[in-house]
């Protein structure tokens, strides 16, 4: 039996994100009542306490990142308030503590100050994650306006200037800025408000939403495929994940939409190239479980048909993508969690090494195929995370479990276990911490 600890009245309302620093001592969490709280492991009982707690954003809190220690002591945290905003930890001394409290000087404490606001998304941002050390402190966010935004830390010392580097559509595979020539004003002014009481599933925009759109139109032409920008939530930017191999430069895997689709872009100081579309989809494979292969389109040509993309009958967003560490692998491991109930796991291949980085993308050609399909949470998955050398999967459904995925000694995923993360109906109310644990052998 696997024993797990609980924290009990972690928030005063649902918890959106928790997140591990990188020595997993501390765990920050977010929630729909504004405010982050810092937890720390006493390694001897195997307790969680709350270390710092305050309030972060105007409106719900959606995800958290901690930067590399190497950086400092660094959280970023992303908004439905339409803003990510930049935490550092500070010692306060006891002489400083003494100014700020008329009960006089006590033991130094921490406190996590806001460096900087970043105000430049036009809907929820719903996903922020820093960029692997190795590429500097860089930070990447998505939010509902179909922006993929990166950011670069100016001033690493005070944390007070960061540069917007690229903006990039997802959603239509665009690199550069948005898509149009409306001016920042002019989008703030018919940007479509954030729901925050909605369902995930989105809901119908407003007038001002249906204006931009015909002033888009209006002004500038664009092919059938970037005709319209969506009228709901759910068609907005949802998710992204950072590769960690250093070794093919900054590749980022990011989702938006409700088709079902995840982008792998390469970003580049020239000009960021949309290396693949995966697509999931029954309708993209041809069949009805896309178990052994997936439509796959190479190259960022925003002109190329949509072939084979799902129906209304089939939309789905993917609300979760987790890019594995690679541990000397030949090939990258990406994991997705979709609203359609189904954990994915594609087999990224890279071109020839003998292929140059401007070579790549006019002649080698990364490749993908699904290597495994997994429906055992019968309702939408919310979350997937890989452990640190990318051998196991662990998703997150509204089923209530957390699912562990391996690979057996002849590569082919299997589930390898899961735990029930609510109280059963038969569990007695008076021991909350006992845990339904099945695990599975490969």
């Amino acid at each position: 039996m696997i024993q797990t600890g609980l924290i009990q009245n972690a928030h005063s309302d649902l918890v959106t994100d928790a997140i591990y620093d990188f020595y997993g001592l501390r765990l920050a969490t977010c929630s729909l009542d504004q405010r982050i709280k810092v937890w720390r492991l006493d390694e001897n009982t195997g307790t969680w306490s709350v270390e710092d707690d305050w309030k972060a954003h105007d409106a719900p809190v959606s995800k958290l990142s901690w930067a590399h220690p190497e950086f400092g002591t660094i959280i970023a945290s992303s908004s439905f308030d339409r803003t990510v905003k930049i935490w550092e930890q500070s010692i306060q001394t006891a002489a400083e503590q003494q100014q700020s409290s008329t009960s006089g000087p006590g033991p130094s404490t921490s406190r996590w100050v806001e460096r900087i606001a970043l105000p430049d998304a036009r809907g929820t941002v719903r996903a922020v994650e820093f960029a692997p050390h190795q590429f500097g402190l860089k930070l990447a966010t998505i939010a509902t306006d179909n922006i993929l935004r990166i950011y670069e830390c100016l001033d690493q010392p005070t944390l007070s200037q960061w540069q917007l580097a690229e903006d990039i559509d997802i959603a239509n595979a665009v690199p550069g800025p948005s898509p149009s020539h409306v001016t920042r004003a002019q989008t703030a002014a018919l940007a479509t408000p954030t729901q925050t009481h909605s369902s995930l599933d989105g809901v119908s925009a407003p007038l001002v939403a249906q204006g931009l759109q015909a002033h888009l139109q209006q002004s500038t032409p664009v092919p059938p495929s970037r005709a319209t920008l969506g009228n709901r939530e759910a068609d907005g930017g949802w998710t992204l994940s950072w590769c960690k191999d250093r070794y093919w430069g900054e590749i980022i895997a990011a989702g938006a939409g409700n088709n079902g689709v995840v982008k792998i872009i390469q970003l580049n100081a020239r000009r960021s190239n949309v290396l693949l579309t995966l697509d999931g989809s029954p309708a993209a494979s041809g069949s009805v479980t896309p178990a052994l292969a997936g439509h796959i389109t190479a190259g960022g040509n925003e002109n190329a048909p949509q072939q084979g993309a799902p129906s209304a009958q089939q939309a789905y967003s993917v609300t979760s993508v987790a890019w594995a560490p690679s541990c000397g692998r030949s090939y990258h491991l990406v994991a997705t969690g979709s609203r359609d109930g189904h954990v994915r796991i594609w087999k990224l291949k890279p071109p020839p090494e003998d292929f140059g980085e401007d070579d790549m993308h006019d002649d080698g050609k990364w490749t993908a195929t699904i290597v495994g399909d997994f429906d055992q949470h019968k309702s939408a998955v919310g979350r997937v995370e890989w452990n640190i050398t990318g051998t196991v999967l662990s998703s997150a459904g509204n089923d209530g479990r957390i699912r562990l995925w391996k690979a057996n000694a002849e590569g082919v995923w299997k589930p390898a276990g899961s735990i029930g993360v609510e109280q059963t109906a038969e569990e007695p109310a008076s021991q909350p911490e006992s845990k339904d644990v099945d695990m599975e052998d490969n």
